[in-house]
């Protein structure tokens, strides 16, 4: 219990919104330390927020230089006092009981999602409300609230999406004031039922009886596996005599697979329906002892009572490739479930390699469903119908869904989520009508990263497209060719009877925009980019290298539309039986061709590599159906030096005897990184001059010309130039 004294007055302070990252969402209110004083409280005691509505949360030290009659409060606690930036707000101290138990609502990704034990550590510490809005951001500030592992586990499920998700209390006990969550609290869904939260060792605790998160009609994109699912249930289920009759046995086992947040679980519990159904959290059992293990999968089978549908969700986790004692007796419990008239097995997996073979037999999950990614229409769908009930402005959601390659309906729930809270700023702030928009999704698109891509490098791309290239014609239209037009008009690839290319090498001396191409290539397709540097991938163990190679390309796969983009690539896959790394670079290559052009095609995936020595690459690569279109990025021109000079000149102020074209001209052997430094130079050089300088004059450019030389070797140049030709 977290006691208050409540004989000391109320305060009332000015509400001002707390723009602390490391506080945002967190339930934590922040007071002057002599507002503490006064109202005798200590840094996490609890304290009671009386707007147009009654809160209560944590309370901490503001920083320095805070005004005294403020209190700092971050955006969910303020929204859960029902008052805008700068209204008063009564503060005071509040007695707070430990919560016996939480009930919490929330969107039907999290309540398919979320474990009890996770939610529950995600909220240790925090003190709730009914009615209150709370975040899964764990409270992580004071003393004893350490919640990292529920942090990795909330990862593992939603990537950057489960810091968007937000929750309603909507029953606590004890009722009738606020409590804080306990490491004894039970925490669960607001279906009405509270899953125990971990008992003894001697105990078993009861599994979760799941309802519906949506209904089948809510389903979208998945229409085909609906029906499958609901015919084989219906068969199995319903109607077992009838396969009896044709001498079938009613055994039914499905494992779901497809990329995380995609909905495997979602689709399952909506077939399911009415049907009693029990769910098992693989991450949460395959965490306890071996034979606590058994027992929550024994006491889950008992529960149905030989009728109704076991859904095991993650189940890699609870049954892993590795084999372990424990696996084989959880695997003869769930082959005596299936064997049992009435019953039937669905487990659902993002990485089915991982998981143990002998679960995909024919005496358990005989049959098998793929969710795959949402292409451009079906995201346009998702988008319809998770923003349905929001009012709108100007909203082009095709745009939307064309800008999100490899995002599943998480990370479009987690997009509408950010973009919501963005229209409920500026409604806040401007005390305008909520209304979302366009700028509001676009703009969360610049925080919310999908799933697929976790993992991988990033390109900073923003608004770069081909267009702003300057010069390299032939290089742009080479490029286009292979790489965009095989997504934009893979209609016409078909109807001519033609492959597209799988991959292009882009060659050139350092410095002359290879990456920058690779930038704006991926900007103008719209493409999501997996980068990764040759080097990056060489680990001297065995088998570790080739693993990297694999997930990089499943990563593209469930991503795609998308592009690999392998720079310094001639680093990881040289010319075979000539390096000294004990075979790790043989191995390395030998895993790139397979992925390359191996039994598993790459559609809708573009491989580009990078080099500026394109002789030390090993020539398999090279051949058609691999890397094999050959394109050459020159040393910049004289025109392009212009361009160069002129977009890394915008955001210097140049004096009007600065002439980029005469200067241009005479930069022969200068690369476009060098032009770049070259005004960069020429603007320390007027620091250096005078640190109240305006604007970099035409001396300023000579000096830095003194120190800034040409990198391009013109031996280098003609090499390279004569490779392709060769």
């Amino acid at each position: 219990m977290t006691e208050s004294r409540s004989t000391t007055p109320e305060l009332v302070l000015t509400a001002r919104l707390n723009t602390s990252a490391a506080d945002a969402r967190r339930g934590v209110v922040r007071l002057h330390p002599e507002v503490l004083a006064a109202l005798g409280l200590r840094e996490w005691d609890a304290v009671s927020l009386i707007g147009s509505r009654r809160t209560a949360a944590v309370v901490a030290a503001a920083p320095d230089g805070s005004p005294q009659g403020t209190a700092l409060l971050d955006d969910v606690t303020l929204s859960n006092t029902g008052l805008r930036e700068n209204a008063s707000v009564a503060v005071g101290p509040v007695t707070v009981y430990g919560a016996r138990t939480v009930t919490v609502t929330g969107s039907s990704l999290a309540t398919g999602s979320i474990s009890d034990a996770t939610l529950r550590q995600a909220l240790l510490g925090k003190v709730l409300t009914v009615g209150d809005t709370v975040s899964l951001l764990p409270r992580d500030l004071g003393p004893g609230t350490s919640t990292t592992s529920a942090t990795q586990a909330l990862s593992r499920t939603f990537g950057v999406a489960w810091t968007t998700e937000l929750l309603t209390v909507s029953a606590v006990d004890p009722s009738g004031g606020p409590v804080s969550v306990q490491p004894n609290s039970a925490v669960g869904w607001g279906n009405g039922t509270v899953t125990a939260v971990q008992a003894p060792a001697a105990s078993v605790p009861a599994p979760k009886t799941a309802a519906p998160p949506v209904s089948v009609a809510d389903l979208v994109g998945v229409s085909a596996q609906q029906s499958k699912l609901t015919e084989w249930l219906r068969l199995a289920l319903d109607e077992s005599e009838l396969l009896a009759t044709l001498g079938a046995s009613p055994h039914l086992g499905v494992l779901i697979t497809g990329p995380g947040g995609v909905g495997k679980a979602t689709l399952a519990r909506a077939v399911v329906g009415e049907r009693a159904c029990v769910v098992l959290d693989g991450p949460s059992i395959g965490a306890l002892e071996a034979s606590a293990r058994v027992d929550r999968v024994t006491a889950a089978v008992d529960q149905l009572a030989g009728s109704g549908v076991l859904l095991i969700t993650d189940v890699d986790a609870l049954l892993p490739s590795d084999p372990e004692p424990a696996s084989t007796f959880v695997l003869d419990v769930l082959r005596r479930a299936v064997d049992t008239p009435g019953l039937a097995l669905i487990a659902t997996t993002a990485h089915p390699e991982a998981t143990d073979p002998r679960l995909r037999g024919q005496d358990l999950c005989d049959r098998e469903l793929t969710l795959t990614l949402p292409d451009a229409a079906g995201r346009k769908g998702l988008l319809e119908h998770l923003l349905r009930k929001v009012p709108q402005g100007d909203v082009d959601l095709g745009e939307i869904a064309s800008r999100t390659p490899g995002f599943v309906v998480a990370d479009l729930a987690a997009l509408t989520r950010e973009a919501a809270l963005r229209a409920a700023a500026r409604a806040s702030n401007d005390s305008a009508a909520a209304s979302l928009t366009q700028d509001d999704l676009v703009g969360a698109l610049q925080v919310i990263r999908p799933l697929s891509r976790s993992g991988s490098e990033e390109l900073a791309i923003g608004s770069l497209t081909l267009e702003d290239v300057g010069d390299m014609v032939e290089t742009k239209q080479a490029l286009t060719e292979a790489v965009l037009w095989p997504l934009r008009h893979p209609d016409s690839f078909a109807r001519l009877g033609i492959e597209p290319p799988r991959g292009v090498l882009l060659y050139g001396p350092p410095g002359c925009g290879k990456t920058f191409l690779v930038r704006a290539l991926a900007s103008s397709g719209q493409l999501s980019v997996h980068s990764v540097k040759g080097a990056e991938l060489m680990d001297k163990w065995v088998g570790s290298s080739e693993k990297a190679v694999r997930e990089l390309f499943q990563r593209a796969r469930d991503s795609a539309p998308s592009l690999i983009f392998l720079d310094e690539v001639d680093a990881l896959v040289p010319r075979r039986g000539q390096s000294s790394d004990s075979g790790v670079g043989d191995r390395v290559v030998a895993a790139l061709l397979t992925e390359l052009d191996g039994v598993e095609p790459l559609r809708d995936v573009v491989v580009l590599g990078a080099t500026n020595r394109p002789d030390l690459i090993d020539p398999a690569l090279l051949r058609p159906g691999r890397l094999e279109r050959l394109v050459f990025v020159p040393p910049p021109d004289s025109d392009a030096r212009v361009d160069i000079l002129k977009a890394s000149g915008k955001s210097v102020p140049l004096a009007e005897d600065v002439d980029l074209e005469s200067l241009a001209r005479d930069l022969e052997g200068y690369s476009a990184a060098d032009c770049a430094a070259l005004l960069r130079e020429a603007a320390l050089t007027a620091m250096r001059r005078s640190m109240d300088a305006a604007d970099v004059t035409a001396a300023d450019v000579a000096a830095a010309r003194a120190t800034v030389k040409p990198s391009l070797d013109p031996e280098q140049v003609a090499h390279l130039q004569a490779y392709g030709s060769a």
